[in-house]
């Protein structure tokens, strides 16, 4: 008798043997938070757990590593009342630092470490952004800014060790292409700072990962093609009345790559941001909204891992280190079913097209603007402020569920097999086609996303999923408008800004109200799947425990 005679039996599926093929799961590798100081709060790091435990994330990135609130750089004592005196020398003080990253390292997750922003006493303009005044400059002195990279590294590796530092990300800024928010100085200020922060890591150890550049969305026009932002270049693309029929390309990618490879700097990855949504700003300096279409994501990052394959460097790693429906803390399309469907499909769709897609953001802990104005605010995070799970956290769970090989994929959704487990599971979605390609967008009232729910029609997913064991169990779960819709339950309360003890109670139950039901294998070894899912709808099928 052959290995082969004892195999287990190949599973088909609408009467097909099945292909495997492999799923990453992108979407766990990476996740997005607000600034490390946020993860020093009690309800962020409960939160943070939580989304571990249930989404699986594995790297987590946040702005402020170096701001002033963690207290890393201190050139004076810091009095109080009292004369702030000043020190002969700078001090390095990582013990809030020390909190955070212990506490991620802790959960089994690794920090993606965005190193920024500068810290008061050495940036060369301050409080550029944000409530909590983000200093986004180059530095007064690179020799100092490359002295405070140096010993924050060599800190982390006497803490935690060469090894595990080897397997973390460090990324080198955030978003410099948005001047004067993230970044003052131009576009070759900032390649000269990657040039400094590159060569103090590898002089540490040649096996750290570092990269860049960092920047934000990909554009259609010359806005970023000089050393600082054109308005008057992104004219037309604000006229357009087909944006989507423009060329869209990703911001910096090209220039800096062969900035790098010019010097012989390293890249071990390229790291930029994906968000369908921006603006263009328009003859008369009005800023007009640009909605691209649904499979925007995945042809972008199409064409990014093509110029990186062509590039120097064909080997770098492609992390989209920020991603979302929309770049905007306000946009109520994120508390919404809408955008879970949306999710969901995009990252089926893209798997393969990075190594990881970092979610922005896991929580509404989140005080860019500072706080939100009510528990449901158009925040970026998979839950609210409170911990409530919107629709995005149902989705993502659902995601994370699936196995790691592929079995069968089709517009609305996969079946998959776990390599460790040989566990079947799916997931599928209704994407009305009354969308046609036309993205979710974004909304700045909840009642204005409400149209979007008149959208069909409903989708018949109709499968039969053969070779499993007679009498295996599997869970079906499903988000809908009617199910897990919890920012409709809250609009449908009279959207209270500060809901009572009973409105909370009752809002977090339904957020975990998912429609729920059992499907068992009969003796044909047979699994019929016949569902009829909703506008929106998203669902899960797994084996149970």
């Amino acid at each position: 008798m052959t290995s082969d005679d004892v195999s287990e039996p190949r599973l088909r599926i609408d009467g097909r043997l099945c292909e495997e093929s492999a799923l990453p799961h992108v979407w766990s590798r990476c996740v997005g938070a607000g600034r490390a100081n946020e993860a020093l709060r009690a309800d962020w790091q409960r939160q943070f757990a939580e989304a571990v435990d249930t989404l699986g994330f594995q790297y987590i990135r946040f702005h402020g590593v170096f701001h002033d609130d963690m207290f890393v750089y201190r050139e004076s004592y810091g009095g109080g009342f009292g004369e702030n005196a000043r020190l002969d020398s700078p001090v390095y003080t990582f013990s809030y630092v020390d909190k955070v990253f212990d506490f991620i390292l802790d959960r089994g997750v690794r920090p993606f470490v965005e190193l920024g922003f500068m810290p008061r006493e050495l940036a060369t303009v301050t409080e550029t952004l944000f409530w909590w005044r983000a200093h986004c400059s180059p530095p007064k002195d690179m020799a100092r800014w490359v002295e405070l990279v140096t010993r924050s590294v060599e800190h982390w590796i006497d803490r935690y060790g060469l090894a595990e530092v080897r397997e973390w990300r460090f990324e080198v800024w955030n978003e410099p292409n948005l001047v004067p928010h993230f970044w003052t100085g131009t576009k070759t200020e900032y390649f000269e700072l990657y040039e400094q922060t590159v060569r103090a890591i590898k002089a540490i150890d040649p096996a750290l990962k570092v990269g860049g550049p960092a920047t934000s969305v990909f554009v259609p026009d010359d806005r970023y093609k000089g050393e600082v932002e054109d308005r008057s270049a992104m004219r037309e693309t604000a006229a357009a009345a087909d944006v989507d029929a423009l060329d869209w390309r990703p911001v910096w990618i090209e220039d800096f790559i062969a900035w790098c490879s010019e010097r012989e700097l390293p890249i071990d990855f390229i790291s930029t941001h994906t968000y369908p949504t921006d603006y263009a700003f328009g003859a008369d300096g009005e800023a007009v909204p640009i909605t691209r279409y649904a499979d925007a994501t995945f042809d972008d990052l199409t064409l990014l891992r093509k110029l990186v394959r062509n590039s120097a460097y064909p080997d770098a790693e492609i992390h989209i280190t920020e991603w979302s429906t929309s770049p905007s803390s306000r946009d109520f399309i994120h508390d919404t079913v809408f955008a879970a469907t949306s999710i969901t499909r995009s990252y089926l769709k893209c798997a393969t097209l990075a190594d990881s897609i970092s979610y922005w953001t896991f929580t509404d802990v989140f005080e860019e603007g500072g706080a939100g104005i009510g528990p449901f605010h158009g925040g970026f995070g998979l839950v609210n402020e409170g911990g409530v799970h919107k629709p995005t956290f149902h989705a993502f769970s659902m995601l994370e569920r699936l196995g790691d090989r592929l079995l069968l994929e089709t517009s609305d959704g996969v079946v998959t097999r776990d390599s460790r487990t040989s566990a079947v599971s799916a997931l599928f979605f209704n994407y009305p086609d009354d969308m046609g390609m036309r993205a979710v967008g974004s909304e700045e009232t909840y009642p204005a996303t409400r149209a979007r729910a008149e959208m069909g029609p409903s989708r018949r997913i109709r499968h039969a999923i053969g070779g499993l064991q007679p009498g295996t169990a599997f869970l079906v779960e499903i988000l809908d408008w009617e199910h897990g819709n919890v920012a409709e339950a809250w609009y449908r309360l009279g959207s209270p800004l500060n809901p009572s003890r009973a409105e909370s109670e009752h809002l977090s139950r339904v957020a975990d109200s998912l429609l729920r039901f059992t499907l068992t294998v009969p003796g044909t070894g047979v699994l019929d799947l016949d569902v009829e899912l909703g506008p929106w709808a998203v669902m899960s099928v797994r084996q149970s425990a």
